[in-house]
């Protein structure tokens, strides 16, 4: 199948076609140069902000491919990679025989950190045999959202690359796969404007955040893409399957449809995610010595940082290392101060992009605790020594003081050594005091009581760790309690 390869190099524009695999990629060089990505003009009489300048440290160089696909696949690239608890998912865009029809395939691995090695790939999702994702599956986004995991991911029905579209599929384990929307494709091209580029719509990288699920791609046939088809687009809607309520960023910022008329980055094949101590999204995209992360504001507005290089050589694909939901991930040593930032990308060209390798860095200049407010989402999960000898652990916005650090880690708190002052004269909701009483009742399961009058849902390790007596109660007893948020943080 046709792969079309475009580099914009200053202001003269190259393009070139091979006839290798794969189909469902949209353009393997991104744009260098250029420039579309233009911040929505501000308020009348406002200053221009000023980006600020972010530290570079703890360099992670190329330790060496981390994943590969077997049976002699000749590419890997376009990663997806989701940091869940103790270990390190994976989902690219490969091509196994064994897997039909012939055609690109998800496959996916683990590891216990994104510098790998990750396990032997497998297929877990690939073409339908017929319809607009017929042969070709690839270039996935995996994101996780109230227990349900969402992949967006490309489609194409044979090996022209043309009219390509944007598809979902739902697990409950992020390996056994659903079509939604009846197979049907969520987002198509716009064919707002007629280029020589006639991929269409695909690359998806989707985020979640307060609320809504983000979805950026590529649509070279959209208004404000290159005249060579590069540009990300931004739609965001409540609904996974951008079915209803559809909004699309412009140059006013998120208005109701789907127009596409401002591209975010001047770029191919890119990856994002919102960093909550920086109260920005980040957008990873290949330039001239690596993937570049730029940075944009709550609202599109304006650029709140410079520009930040991961070095290293590269051919297609930085996939971002990111938390189920696309947000960063967070430092368990310095949550603070510093933000980890990862990325996975193809560096070699074996007929197609393929080697995947591991390259990251640390961003410090961060003040991500600088407010309460941002000290309660860059917290969120963590537990902290209390000024009583004790431990706060922060969770759904609320502080919550724990006497035993068995009990935080129980609950999937991150214990940190080190307390913010911040979070000094915040009230605490509750106090989980050593051998709290737990009431147990049938159809609601097993709380601590706190406080005398309200109830906290609690797992069996946090019973077991706190030394708690379990009372057991009936339902109706149960649902004269005030009942609190759940004592559980899940990672």
């Amino acid at each position: 199948m046709r792969r079309l390869v475009l580099l914009l190099l200053s202001a003269a524009l190259l393009s070139s076609c091979t006839d290798t695999s794969p189909q469902a990629d949209g353009a393997g060089a991104p744009v260098i140069g250029g420039g579309s990505e233009e911040p929505a003009p501000a308020p009348a009489g406002a200053p221009p902000p000023q980006p600020r300048t972010l530290t570079p440290e703890n360099q992670r160089l190329d330790g060496g491919v981390v994943a590969a696909s077997g049976e002699n696949a000749q590419y890997n690239y376009a990663p997806s990679v989701m940091v869940e608890g103790n270990r390190t998912r994976m989902w690219w865009c490969s091509q196994l025989v064994s897997n039909p029809p012939p055609g690109d395939d998800v496959v996916y691995a683990e590891a216990g950190t994104p510098a790998g090695p990750f396990t032997t790939a497998r297929a877990v999702f690939g073409g339908a045999g017929q319809g607009f994702d017929g042969r070709h599956t690839c270039d996935p986004s995996v994101i996780k959202v109230n227990g349900t995991y969402y992949l967006y991911y490309t489609g194409a029905p044979n090996d022209h690359n043309s009219g390509n579209a944007i598809g979902l599929a739902t697990s409950a384990d992020g390996l056994s796969w659903a079509r939604a929307n009846g197979g049907q494709p969520i987002v198509g091209s716009s064919y707002e404007v007629a280029r020589g580029n006639t991929y269409g719509a695909g690359q998806p990288s989707a985020l979640y955040l307060d609320g809504w699920f983000y979805l950026m791609f590529t649509d070279t046939n959209a208004k404000g893409a290159h005249d060579n088809g590069a540009g990300q687009f931004v739609l965001r809607a409540k609904d996974p399957a951008f079915a209803t309520g559809v909004e699309a960023l412009g140059v006013h910022g998120f208005e109701p449809g789907t127009g596409r008329d401002r591209s975010v980055a001047d770029a191919f094949s890119a990856d994002w995610m919102w960093i909550d101590a920086l109260d920005a999204f980040a957008i990873a995209h290949e330039t001239g010595g690596g993937t570049t992360i730029t940075f944009w504001n709550r609202e599109f507005t304006a650029h709140p940082y410079q520009p930040v290089l991961i070095a290293g050589p590269w051919e297609e694909g930085p996939g971002l290392a990111r938390r189920p939901d696309g947000h960063a991930p967070i430092s368990a040593a310095d949550p603070c101060g510093r933000i980890p930032v990862d990325v996975v990308r193809a560096t070699r060209d074996k007929a197609e992009p393929t080697d995947l390798r591991r390259f990251g860095l640390d961003l410090r200049t961060v003040d991500g605790c600088a407010t309460k407010q941002s000290a309660f989402v860059t917290l969120e999960g963590f537990a902290m020594p209390s000024p009583q000898r004790t431990l706060d652990m922060v969770l759904g916005g609320q502080v919550f003081r724990v006497d035993r650090r068995s009990v935080a880690e129980a609950m999937g708190a991150i214990v940190i050594g080190q307390r913010t002052t911040t979070l000094d004269g915040v009230p605490v909701t509750a106090h989980v005091k050593a051998g709290a009483e737990v009431l147990r009742a049938e159809g609601r399961g097993a709380g601590l009581l706190l406080d005398g009058n309200r109830v906290y849902p609690v797992t069996p390790g946090v019973i077991g760790a706190n030394s708690s007596k379990i009372t057991d109660i009936t339902s109706s007893a149960w649902d004269g309690y005030s009942v609190g948020p759940a004592l559980a943080f899940a990672r």
